[in-house]
């Protein structure tokens, strides 16, 4: 998940539900909502089930997630699917047993992850998974409602390629040629598309699946001249140098949409000027590289990870601020949508993750049941 941002509507509530209800009217047929749902495979077989019925009874017909290619990652997606719900299949590239790693580092850089630098990525064995994956899948009738290849690869969270500490840079499209920290990522960017151009293959043979999108990774809507989020020196390369550098490089023939996560600025929901700054973000960073399908500039996005934070755990939760800025996220998404711009928007998050032993203050699921932010966050 991405750090904070900024963006919104110099609306009152009651103007704002209108407009998005109008809006809707407008919208595409095939607009997709839905939600995240982290690390279900952690949770007992009973508690993911109870997840599911709680789920088909809120009406999410679409979740976002990862899950293993063996039996228990099999059954839990062919459990989802016969409750009438899809996955927006979050999938990784594969890397061999010699690619170096960075190791995890919690006491200094807590919600930075080890793992493979994506430079070293291995497109065969990548495919192979892919293959055994989209196999089993289909194999048991299963259609998903997308793939999306890794996540946030644009900052150093869920990149490796990133050193840490790095630079404390927002790189931009120039840096990626010029400055060396961020030459080695664009290796990375380089070797990703290689990964991409695997799953296209595996997914344009595929029998069931050759017309499920393919999106990217969830990118982070940072923006060029962003300030470090921190003073630790965590970096990352702007979503529109990301899409830039890729696109130049032949991203656009390798998927259908752009994945974006955005976690706009929670203050002061109502305010006019608070709501018009949040909208301004979204359409002048989170969505400015979005077009209409079959432009020729650039794809559809999809919104894979949004959400405001909820500090309150009590019961019953108190969710009225999150409710307004909910209703006005919804509101962006829907002029979007009525564009062409934007096909899908996947809340984060459903619920905590079955290890943590703390509620997640993005979950709105709480106390046993949708908290109102919810309900309208996940309305068809």
């Amino acid at each position: 998940m991405s750090c904070p941002r900024i963006l919104s509507v110099c609306f009152s509530i009651g103007s704002m539900f209108i407009a998005a209800t109008l809006l809707h009217a407008s919208q595409p047929s095939n607009f997709v909502v839905g939600v995240n749902v982290v690390n279900p495979l952690r949770a007992k077989v009973e508690d993911q089930n109870a997840l599911i019925a709680q789920l088909k009874a809120a009406g999410v017909r679409v979740i976002r997630c990862g899950i293993t290619p063996d039996d228990k990652g099999i059954d839990f997606a062919k459990r989802v699917y016969a409750a009438g719900i899809r996955i927006e299949l979050i999938v990784s590239a594969q890397y061999p047993s010699s690619a170096p790693s960075r190791p995890y580092q919690p006491d200094k850089f807590p919600s930075m992850w080890g793992g493979h630098p994506l430079s070293y990525a291995d497109p065969q064995l990548s495919r192979a998974n892919f293959q055994s994956l989209v196999g089993k899948l289909e194999a048991n009738g299963i259609v998903l409602a997308a793939f999306e290849l890794g996540n946030e690869i644009n900052w150093a969270a869920f990149n490796p390629e990133f050193p840490l500490p790095g630079e404390g840079k927002v790189f931009n499209l120039n840096d990626l040629s010029h400055d060396p920290e961020a030459k080695q990522v664009a290796k990375g960017f380089l070797q990703y598309l290689k990964i991409l151009a695997a799953l296209k293959d595996v997914r344009d043979h595929s029998k069931l699946n050759r017309h499920t999108p393919i999106l990217t990774a969830g990118l982070v809507d940072a923006a060029d001249g962003d300030q470090a989020w921190n003073n630790k020196k965590e970096d990352k390369v702007s979503l529109p140098a990301t899409l830039a550098f890729m696109r130049a490089k032949g991203l656009d023939s390798l998927v259908d949409g752009y994945a974006i996560h955005t976690y706009p600025n929670s203050t002061q929901p109502g305010n006019p000027s608070a709501d018009a700054k949040r909208t301004a973000r979204f359409n002048n960073v989170t969505i400015a590289e979005c077009r209409a399908a079959g432009s020729k500039d650039g794809k559809p996005c999809w919104i894979t990870e949004w959400g405001f934070p909820n500090n309150d755990v009590s019961c019953p939760t108190n969710d009225v601020s999150r409710a307004q800025l909910v209703r006005q996220m919804r509101a962006d998404f829907a002029k979007a949508a009525a564009q062409g711009r934007l096909t899908g928007a996947m809340l984060f998050t459903w619920d905590s993750d079955p290890w943590s032993k703390t509620v997640d203050r993005d979950s709105v699921y709480r106390c046993g049941k949708l908290t109102d932010s919810g309900k309208l966050a996940l309305q068809p």
